[in-house]
């Protein structure tokens, strides 16, 4: 076992830090994607045919610009360094531990240097890494730009106290307001915990109000939510939550359905969550291979006068075709279930279809049962679509023109408060029965590693009578699309 310890910098040390540029999902800037997958790229690659037989130990682990952050966290960190046996092993861990150690969220930057080791404890094959740190200001603020799922971009200010007791831990405050008069508030404190699961225990009180034109209600939301965030393999992130949510929905205008008035009122839920996430692709925006699956299920009945079992599922997979060409197949499902005699759920938990994130060719909610103009929202549903992504035709790829895509697409779903049995055959008759289906092309652009917009012209080809379609150019922008 090596030792490790403060020094002074190497003589003549190799920078290895611009290997990979990845951020980690819990640095600092990561906090501004709420809700969103991290930022990754293509793995560092290694000379591994000429440095794998070169053998390598480390002797020494030197750390350099600590002030507030605790040894023991640090420590724990870089034990990993210790157990390399060439010199690809330990690039490849002294960059593992640079992202463990960005991720606390102690450090605005971590660069690394590696140098041969020297003095009496040096062995043959040694070597002396050295991590050189920069500790986060005891207060930090920022103000981001953020994009929902409702198609919708809010300015966020954020406020936060960093490595609060030097092994991580912050209180973190937000509001964020949209241009569709959504409104957020959010105070929380997060503390990453030990172990190699990468685990952060998150809780937080928060306020959200939204409008829905589209259903004619309005929502406010005050909850407590606990959220235990953790890896169990590489790539597969869990997200373990307890939520109690106090939510009033109220009328919207004069204009809004009885139906919709009848499911007004107060109600409050408290539920279990657990999201599973597993993304193997290169990067979340424009993607060029890899999958991405997200199981979502919530139990709500731990409290509260509602009671239902929720359950989501997405997918998604890129084919590269050529060295700029890529195919894409997505599909999201869902499926809603009331449990007991309790008061059903509320119009807020139904699911909605339709508009350019979710399914491109009609009208934000425009898919499904209405009353009147306003959209009821159903028990189950299903969307897929097929994509076709290139570098916009007649112009030079590079610089500028690398943030666009030419995009081609064929998309589908149906949503309903369908009756499913035993039957197999039956059950996807009913889920293919009244399908709709729109396909167009337009234009996407990226905007930096937040969100995209797109600018499609949509053709509807099957649709039903109460559909609100929308035929010829739409314009969608966020972060999740289908």
């Amino acid at each position: 076992m090596g030792t490790v310890q403060a020094k002074e910098a190497p003589r003549n040390p190799i920078d290895i830090s611009g290997l990979n540029n990845r951020r980690s999902e819990n640095s600092p800037k990561a906090d501004s994607k709420k809700n969103a997958p991290s930022n990754k790229q293509a793995q560092p690659t290694y000379p591994a045919a000429k440095f794998k037989t070169v053998r390598a130990r480390v002797d020494k682990v030197n750390i350099e610009g600590l002030s507030r952050t605790k040894d023991d966290i640090i420590i724990e960190s870089i034990q990993p360094l210790f157990s390399a046996g060439d010199f690809v092993e330990v690039l490849k861990q002294a960059h593992e531990i640079r992202e463990r150690l960005v991720g606390l969220g102690c450090f605005n930057n971590v660069r690394i240097y590696i140098d041969t080791s020297s003095g009496k404890a040096a062995t043959p094959d040694g070597l002396e890494v050295t991590f050189h740190v920069s500790e986060m200001r005891r207060l930090t603020g920022a103000i981001n730009t953020l994009f929902g799922s409702n198609n919708e971009g809010s300015v966020a200010l954020s406020m936060r106290l960093p490595n609060l007791m030097g092994r991580g831990e912050r209180i973190q405050a937000e509001c964020s307001y949209g241009n569709r008069r959504t409104s957020n508030y959010n105070f929380g404190f997060v503390k990453p915990l030990r172990g190699r699961s990468n685990a952060f225990f998150t809780t937080s009180v928060f306020q959200h109000f939204t409008e829905q034109p589209a259903s004619g209600y309005k929502e406010i939301d005050r909850g407590l939510l606990f959220d235990l965030a953790f890896t169990s393999a590489p790539l597969v992130r869990h997200n373990l939550q307890w939520e109690t949510t106090w939510r009033d929905l109220s009328v919207l205008n004069r204009t809004t359905a009885f139906e919709i008035r009848e499911m007004s009122g107060p109600s409050l839920k408290g539920s279990l969550r657990h999201i599973l996430s597993v993304d193997r692709r290169d990067q979340a925006i424009f993607p060029r291979s890899g999958t991405l699956w997200r199981i979502t299920t919530e139990y709500a009945g731990i409290g509260g006068n509602v009671n239902f079992l929720k359950n989501e599922a997405q997918f998604q997979a890129n084919i590269p075709l050529s060295n700029d060409v890529v195919f894409q197949a997505t599909l999201h499902g869902g499926m809603l279930k009331s449990i007991g005699n309790t008061k059903p759920p509320s119009l807020c938990d139904h699911f909605f279809l339709g508009g350019p994130l979710s399914l491109r060719g009609f009208e934000s909610r425009g898919v499904g049962p209405q009353a009147g103009r306003n959209a009821l929202g159903a028990s189950t549903y299903w969307a897929g679509g097929l994509h076709l992504y290139s570098p916009l035709p007649f112009i030079k790829p590079g610089g500028f023109a690398d943030l666009f895509r030419a995009h081609l697409f064929l998309n589908a779903g149906n949503i309903g408060n369908f009756e499913f049995t035993d039957d197999y055959n039956h059950n996807l008759e009913v889920l293919g029965q009244n399908m709709r289906l729109a396909y167009g092309l337009g234009i996407a652009m990226k905007l930096g590693d937040i969100a995209r917009v797109e600018l499609n012209y949509c053709l509807p080809h099957m649709y039903q009578r109460t559909d609100a379609i929308n035929k010829g150019l739409q314009f969608g922008i966020g972060f999740d699309f289908l």
